[in-house]
């Protein structure tokens, strides 16, 4: 053998392959068919490794979902209870000064008086999301 081929003997079979008869055999370079199923393959693992992904970012949004629903619940129940003892000392606060039914109506009159405040503003903010969902709606 020539000093450029080193001789490698198979166990299985007792031939002996050339590191030379090695590098001939890839200088013919893969073939079409080849690449595909290679690309075919690597497109299915990059699938499935997304897929595992999203799922697991699906089930840690569940899990949060499900903490942040409760813990909102329970901010909403105090914010009530709140702002209903608001109403309650104010009722009592102003008692005195004007009797206890003028304070209930006062206090009752100045809630309603929000409420309307409030409805009007989300009223303007419907129209104006109508408008413009209506105006997208046209143009395509």
């Amino acid at each position: 053998m020539g000093a450029g081929a080193m001789a490698d003997t198979d166990d299985e079979t007792g031939s002996a392959t050339t590191v030379s008869d090695e590098i001939s055999a890839d200088s013919a370079g893969p073939t079409l068919t080849g690449e595909m199923r290679l690309l075919a393959a690597n497109a299915k693992a990059m699938a499935q490794a997304e897929i595992a992904y999203q799922r697991s970012r699906a089930a840690y949004a569940g899990s949060k979902v499900r903490i942040i629903a409760i813990l909102s619940v329970s901010a909403a129940c105090l914010i009530f209870f709140a702002v209903m003892a608001a109403v309650v000392g104010t009722v009592i606060a102003l008692a005195p000064l004007l009797g206890g039914w003028a304070a209930m109506i006062a206090v009752s009159g100045s809630l309603l008086v929000i409420v309307a405040v409030l409805g009007i503003i989300i009223a303007l903010h419907v129209r104006q999301m109508k408008t413009v969902l209506t105006d997208k709606a046209d143009d395509e």
